[in-house]
């Protein structure tokens, strides 16, 4: 069994058996019956009643399987757990008010052993039936210091949870040559962490003291899936939070491991029916911008163009055409800058309000783009954009979506570098409120124009 997996049945299942625990002790309790009178009070708390015990259970560690490996670990989380959740429960009965007072004590009692026996019972079966599988993490510790050593120390005792200390590595060829014959293997230099991680198949890496350098840390986080940490400083502690513990010693994560598993079917579930709806109110307004477009600038109303999407494939994007006819013609494909002569008055007012994305609705009800995301950037551009700034590549890891954090912070004549920023600070951070604040913002930007020069 996975680790996720134990976590996850270890919330269901002790959620289920806690409630099942309290039934059963009102059947012992009132010799086979359930009164309504008394077990009324249970009906009306069994919701908070079940809260209340995960949350006694996540204080003492039931969902960490690290802290839960063998039998006497398991017996005492589950007695601290059940003895506090009972307590809580005990004083939610009796402070309620009258309507709670009839809940049973005799019956929270006897809860309370029905409680232990079932949430220790099946944690000492599971662990022997089905014992939890460790992924195997190959770390790699960047420092030979005291501190470097400990955190080797401490994840070597911990081999059984899938730990392997790969080696450390030295500043420099002087000080791999004094650090070589020690317990842990020095397996190379600062400047060749890189090839090392690729060498080693290593997954995390710990930077153990200030001697790496920034470029191959970066190197490392934006090109590969390496999950990279670091034993904070004080600079950094200001900045941040501290992410994990190993023995005694802090650590901060610099990389992301992305949204939760429930946020990507979520967000698109939301993406399609915001669309439509959309599509719905604003289908006048679109009638009249492309009755607008005829008009000013004679066909095509709109025009479709190659763009790159998730994972580098190529889509069509649907826009307004706010360009004069054929505007690449002599130039060839080249970025829009602020007051560009190719564009008509009626696009500029277009692209000042952002009225010319709208059409791309249709492309966020395809599944091609998103509401909010990195925009979506053309084939000629993005190949040398990857050569001239390799962590380009980067932001097609997700969707692109129709608004972004670079759009309302910046403008058409953004340049890519700041862009890029943007981009990265959303995918390593965004959640379900960092999108609502992005589409609250780009509505300001359209209803105000700003940002659109």
């Amino acid at each position: 069994m996975s680790k996720n997996r134990f976590i996850a049945l270890s919330v269901l299942l002790d959620g289920v058996l806690v409630n099942a625990a309290i039934v059963g002790a009102f059947f012992v309790r009132f010799s086979g019956e359930l009164p309504e009178f008394n077990f009324s009070a249970y009906a009306a708390l069994w919701p908070l009643i079940t809260a209340v015990f995960i949350m006694a259970g996540y204080i003492y560690g039931l969902y960490e399987p690290e802290r839960t490996q063998n039998a006497w670990n398991v017996t005492r989380a589950v007695l601290q757990a059940v003895t506090l959740g009972t307590i809580l429960i005990a004083a939610v009965a009796f402070f309620a008010g009258p309507r709670f007072f009839s809940f049973s004590r005799l019956a929270i009692v006897i809860g309370w052993f029905f409680e232990l026996v079932a949430m220790v019972g099946w944690r000492l079966a599971a662990l022997r039936l089905t014992p939890i599988h460790w992924p195997e993490q190959r770390v790699l510790i960047v420092g030979t210091d005291e501190v470097a050593l400990e955190l080797a120390s401490e994840l070597a005792q911990r081999a059984e949870w899938g730990y392997r200390v790969v080696g450390l590595v030295a500043r420099d060829a002087e000080d791999e040559a004094a650090m070589s014959g020690g317990p842990i293997p020095v397996v190379g230099v600062v400047r060749d962490t890189a090839l090392i991680v690729e060498r080693y198949d290593v997954n995390r890496m710990i930077i153990a003291s200030p001697i790496a350098q920034r470029e191959s840390i970066e190197q490392i986080a934006l090109e590969s899936d390496v999950r990279v940490e670091v034993v904070p400083e004080l600079y950094e502690i200001f900045i941040g939070t501290v992410d994990s513990t190993v023995s005694d010693i802090p650590l901060m994560q610099i990389t992301s491991s992305g949204p939760p598993a429930w946020f990507v079917p979520a967000k698109r579930i939301m993406d399609v029916f915001f669309a439509l709806v959309l599509l719905l109110i604003l289908s006048p307004l679109l009638a009249l911008m492309a009755l607008g477009v005829l008009i000013s600038m004679g066909r095509p109303v709109f025009f479709t163009q190659e763009r790159v999407g998730k994972d580098l494939r190529s889509f069509n994007v649907v826009k307004f055409r706010t360009m004069v006819r054929d505007a690449e013609k002599e130039t060839g494909p080249v970025l829009a800058t602020e007051d560009d002569p190719r564009i008509t008055p009626l696009g500029r007012f277009m692209r000042r309000y952002r009225i010319d994305e709208l059409p791309q609705l249709l492309n966020i009800l395809l599944g091609e783009m998103s509401f909010v995301g990195p925009r979506p950037e053309r084939p000629e551009f993005v190949r040398n954009l990857i050569l001239e700034i390799p962590p380009y590549r980067e932001r097609f890891r997700v969707k692109p979506g129709a608004t972004g954090l670079a759009q309302v912070n910046g403008s058409y004549a953004t340049t890519p570098e700041r862009k890029l920023k943007y981009d990265l600070i959303y995918m390593y951070h965004h959640n379900l409120l960092m999108d609502v604040q992005i589409v609250a913002e780009t509505v300001r930007v359209v209803l105000t124009g700003r940002g659109a020069r």
